[in-house]
């Protein structure tokens, strides 16, 4: 399977393509493992855009490349079980989008079928990667930077509401690594900016 023109299509990556993708072999023809927390019926722009990049490089669901879906639904718990699905099915590649706890489900899952992932903390931080230059294993992945820009959207709340003085979070406890990333950043920003962040699960 064409693993780097696959990378690209998914978008600039932060972090270099691991050794062992290029050393996993592809069945006749490869399998894509799919997995995204939420459901098809959320995200199907998503997948439609997911499909041009895969036609974008010559591939083509049914004719040259199999995809296994997997919807967690909104339940992480269920995460770590859809990997191992994917991982029984010997899938030569899984994608993971906007899910913390399902990469790193993935990589506790396999250390041989190359992972890609899409979420929103620092993949160093959270344990993903070794390092953004030099990532080891087999993961690779895109960092969208949400939680390191939760000062920033707090400061342009303020902008709105200048005499705020106090402002509530809402996080998903189910999301423990990514919520607690996040409040940290959340904590110092409200502290430098003279105003209090209550959270509410």
């Amino acid at each position: 399977m064409k693993r780097r023109e696959f990378i690209t299509l998914l978008g600039g990556t932060a972090v270099t393509w691991p050794n062992a993708a290029r050393a996993q072999q592809p069945a006749v023809m490869p399998a894509i493992g799919f997995l995204h927390p939420t459901s098809l019926e959320t995200k199907h722009v998503y997948l439609a855009a997911f499909h041009r990049g895969l036609g974008d490089t010559g591939f083509f669901e049914g004719k040259n490349v199999a995809v296994e879906y997997r919807w967690g639904q909104g339940q992480n718990d269920q995460l770590p079980m859809l990997v191992a699905e994917l991982v029984r099915r010997q899938v030569s590649v899984i994608v993971v989008l906007e899910s913390i706890a399902g990469a790193l489900a993935a990589k506790a899952a396999t250390q041989t079928i190359p992972i890609v992932f899409m979420q929103g903390a620092d993949p160093v931080r959270i344990g993903l990667v070794t390092s953004l230059n030099h990532p080891g294993g087999n993961l690779t992945g895109i960092n969208l930077f949400l939680a390191e820009v939760a000062a920033k959207r707090f400061g342009l709340l303020l902008e709105f509401l200048p005499s705020a003085k106090s402002i509530g979070y809402l996080y998903n406890p189910t999301n423990p690594v990514f919520a607690e990333t996040e409040t940290k950043e959340i904590q110092s920003a409200v502290s430098a900016l003279g105003v209090s962040a209550v959270c509410y699960r």
